[in-house]
């Protein structure tokens, strides 16, 4: 890496190494990017038949149209069947009840590719880092899924993520971060996605209420019955008593925060909620930093990738509290799924609640996740999964502000990180990722 060069760090999945080649991948992020650091996945994977292994690109729950403007295979699109690209040491999870998945043929004729990029771009000057779920391991048992206040699944999960304290997750974290440095010794750090509880969907955004957050909460403090109890009468008054009143208020950027703030006068628990998530959430990278040290020393850095504010108060990510265990975080600027969740959370609450206006609770909604500057005129067809073609509807302000409001959390304890996702037109990329150049953030 260059002395004084800004972070630049891209995402480089192992479907591409093996697609293109390791060579053309790193002439591509050395010569043509200027990359300093590439983050990649364990896993290989070969083309399948319709309907054998997954779609990619992802489908997010079913709402995803996207399209690889970087064919894989020659494919904007295709069924991909995978399989790991090392074999695990057994004996390192001889105490998970988590196990990982067993070495197949892709293992055998692909699996090397992993290590071999790793190794190339190491010596290409490049940091290295592993990127995996944080909390996501495989086969997750519902008694480890994250409830509702009632105690349900919350259903249509985007995300398949496990309860953030339970301890035969972390008992996995601890043998699989062990197991990557044995397999992969020359990688800088790992990169865990979702150490925290993701809000995609409005029931996603009520979790988690299992007995694992139940005990955890018991013992570090807080009263789990009386925030379980207000937060479900919060939900209750979400599937059935919000009004056209209400979202007038919401909507309006002058009320819409004193509107927020009376919310909480009447659910006091929800501020507690928010506490317990972020508690949660700061626990569980102390959980992998740990892992991480114990499996490869303190020179290892963990880099967490996190939904952005004020969705961060939702899924528990307190970037104040970040730099006590991560030596950097990512921030995703994924505008497409902001777009989306307006969607998801309006749809769900125009099924719950008679009467609303569906603009006006667009309004509401995009004032309360903070992207606009200006709600009139706002409408909620305009918001869901963008087409490959099509321009994210998220303007340059509530991203530059976001940006901020993190760096101010943060407040130098770890790099700032942004995180800007690849998918969209080529024009409306480069205005999202120059906005990021142009921001005080360490890198992108």
């Amino acid at each position: 890496m260059q002395s004084g060069k800004r972070f630049l760090g891209i995402t480089t999945l192992s479907p591409y190494l093996q697609s293109e080649g390791v060579e053309q991948v790193l002439a591509n992020l050395v010569e043509r990017a200027g990359a300093t650091a590439v983050a990649t996945n364990t896993s290989v994977v070969a083309p399948a038949a319709e309907g054998e292994g997954s779609f990619q690109p992802p489908d997010d729950a079913g709402a995803s149209v996207r399209l690889f403007d970087r064919p894989l295979w020659g494919k904007p699109a295709l069924w991909l069947r995978s399989g790991p690209g090392h074999e695990a040491d057994a004996a390192l999870f001889a105490d998970s009840p988590y196990q990982p998945r067993p070495a197949d043929d892709l293992t055998a004729s692909q699996g090397p590719i992993i290590g071999t990029f790793i190794r190339a771009a190491k010596d290409a000057g490049l940091r290295v880092y592993i990127q995996t779920g944080a909390s996501d391991p495989p086969g997750l048992r519902d008694e480890d899924k994250p409830r509702l206040p009632v105690g349900s699944l919350p259903q249509g999960r985007m995300a398949n993520t496990g309860s953030l304290p339970s301890p035969a997750i972390h008992t996995y974290i601890r043998a699989w971060t062990q197991d990557l440095f044995q397999a992969y010794p020359e990688v800088d750090g790992i990169r865990p996605d979702w150490p925290e509880v993701p809000c995609y969907t409005l029931g996603e955004a009520f979790q988690d209420f299992s007995p694992h957050v139940a005990q955890w909460a018991g013992e570090h403090g807080f009263d789990f019955a009386a925030i379980r109890d207000e937060v479900g009468r919060f939900y209750a008054y979400l599937h059935g008593s919000l009004t056209k009143r209400d979202l007038a208020e919401f909507a309006s950027p002058e009320r819409g925060r004193y509107a927020t703030l009376r919310l909480y006068n009447r659910y006091p628990g929800v501020a507690a909620w928010f506490r317990l998530k972020a508690a949660l959430s700061t626990d569980l990278l102390r959980v992998w930093r740990e892992a991480i040290v114990d499996a490869a020393g303190p020179d290892k850095e963990l880099s967490a990738n996190a939904f952005m504010v004020p969705f961060s108060y939702f899924t528990g990510l307190d970037f104040a509290r970040v730099g006590q265990h991560c030596a950097s975080v990512s921030p995703k600027l994924y505008t497409m799924h902001w777009s989306l969740m307006v969607k998801f959370w309006a749809d769900e609450l125009l099924a719950h609640n008679d009467g609303l206006d569906r603009d006006l609770l667009a309004r509401a909604l995009v004032n309360l996740f903070d992207i606009v500057d200006d709600t009139d005129g706002v409408r909620l067809d305009t918001y869901g999964y963008p087409a490959p073609d099509e321009p994210h509807p998220i303007p340059d302000a509530p991203q530059v502000r976001k940006l901020g409001q993190v760096m101010a959390a943060v407040d130098g304890k770890a790099a700032v990180y942004a995180l800007v996702h690849g998918y969209g037109p080529l024009e409306d990329f480069k205005r999202r990722l120059q906005l990021v150049a142009d921001s005080p953030v360490d890198g992108v």
